[in-house]
Parts: C-alpha cells; sequence; structure tokens
C-alpha cells in the first residue's frame, strides 16, 4: 500500500489533509509537533485523530529549540496573543502568531522521515486564501520546499522522489471545511484555538477563521467556544 507522511497538527486543515491523504488510498503516517506552543491541547487531540484513522504509526516529535528562542506569541508567554481580528497587524505585516521558520523545519523532518518509512508524499494543510499572512503557507514556498527535496534527498537524487501536496494552499476555509465534510473528516476531534481551553475563545485569528469558514459552508462548528 501506497504512503504518506502527514503533518497533524491536531487542527482543521491538518485533520482535512487527513481525510484527503485517505481517501487517496494512502497508509498514513502522521506526524506531530510539540514545539513548544503555549498549549498540549493540540498534540492531545492530534493523537485522538490519528485513532479515528487507525493509524498503524503515529510519531510525536519534540522540538524545544524553538520554545526556547522564542520570538512568537504561541511559543513566547511573554508576547500576548493577539484578539484584534485576523491579521491585526496589517493587510502586510507578519502577525505575532508567525513561528520563525516553522513549516520549514517541519517540512524538513517530515522529509526525513518519508524516506526512511517508504513514503512517496508529504501532506500539509498550509492556505494561502483564509490564514493570518504566515510566509511559509505561500505556494511559492511549497514550490521551492519540493525543489529542494529532489536535490538534498537520497530518493530525490535517485529518481523515486518525494513531494510535499498542499492541497489545500488555493482554497478559503469554507472550500477546506465543505471537502472534509464530504470526506467525515472528525472536525469535532479537532483544534484550532490559540489559547488552548477546553472551549475555544472565539476572538484570536484561528478561532475567526474557523468560525467564518463553517459559517460560509452552512455548517456548525461542533467544537465548544466561550463565545459564538
Amino acid at each position: 500500500m501506497k504512503k504518506a507522511v502527514v503533518v497533524l497538527s491536531g487542527g482543521l486543515d491538518s485533520t482535512t489533509c487527513m481525510g484527503i491523504a485517505r481517501d487517496a488510498g494512502y497508509e498514513l503516517y502522521p506526524l506531530t509537533f510539540h514545539y513548544g506552543q503555549r498549549h498540549d491541547r493540540e498534540v492531545e487531540q492530534a493523537k485522538k485523530i490519528a485513532a479515528f484513522y487507525r493509524v498503524p504509526h503515529h510519531r510525536i516529535v519534540t522540538l524545544d529549540f524553538l520554545k526556547q528562542i522564542g520570538g512568537s506569541a504561541l511559543t513566547d508567554e511573554t508576547i500576548a496573543v493577539p484578539v484584534g481580528g485576523v491579521n491585526e497587524a496589517g493587510e502586510n505585516d507578519i502577525p505575532s502568531t508567525y513561528v520563525p521558520a516553522r513549516n520549514l523545519i517541519f517540512l524538513s523532518l517530515a522529509t526525513a522521515y518519508a524516506e526512511v518509512v517508504g513514503a512517496e508524499v508529504v501532506y500539509i494543510g498550509v492556505s494561502a486564501v483564509d490564514y493570518s499572512g504566515y510566509l511559509d503557507c505561500r505556494p511559492e514556498f511549497i514550490r521551492a520546499m519540493n525543489e529542494t527535496i529532489g536535490l538534498a534527498t537520497k530518493a530525490g537524487i535517485a529518481g523515486a522522489g518525494i513531494r510535499i501536496e498542499a492541497p489545500l494552499v488555493h482554497l478559503s476555509k469554507k472550500e477546506t471545511i465543505e471537502w472534509g465534510l464530504r470526506l467525515g473528516v472528525p472536525y469535532e476531534l479537532s483544534t484550532s484555538c490559540y489559547q488552548g481551553g477546553e472551549e475555544a475563545c472565539g476572538e484570536c485569528d484561528s478561532c475567526r477563521l474557523r468560525l467564518k469558514g463553517f459559517a460560509d459552508a452552512g455548517a456548525k462548528d461542533p467544537i465548544p467556544y466561550k463565545k459564538r
């Protein structure tokens, strides 16, 4: 059976990618990163999502370095999580929730894992449409990473190839959710809130984007919120 590594954060987009990869006939090898984010809820929900899909292996990688260097509201508790609306920093500014080089690091490690387990593809749930303004969610970044993989891996040089798939990169949250609902993706197990409470805050960028996506899709978000 062909294999796929899925970067599984426990969030809405990565959970959708689990459903997409399974629907494409892949044996799933989810990879979750505990990178020093403010809370453990993402990791705990990722475990539940992996269990839902009955995967043979779910690896959780600890990256304390990202918390040690800080520089993001998601890893440094002295920096407040913004609640003023999506990308309150300004249309062309990078928000404080950007984690330095996060997807660059994640995809590098996911590629290494794919090479070892014999996976032909790495799925990542980035979007350049409804997102908070992160540089490493753009299609040009994914294209550049695919070129790099071809040059920097044994599989790439041998012609076997490992490719990164970002099926949501050109989709709105509405379109992502509609796709996931058609596939029976367990959104009730996912989490998106930057605050990490049992009830989502409903105010941070991630919550706002998620709520709008479900509303635009004409569906009810199955997770609990403090404010609706």
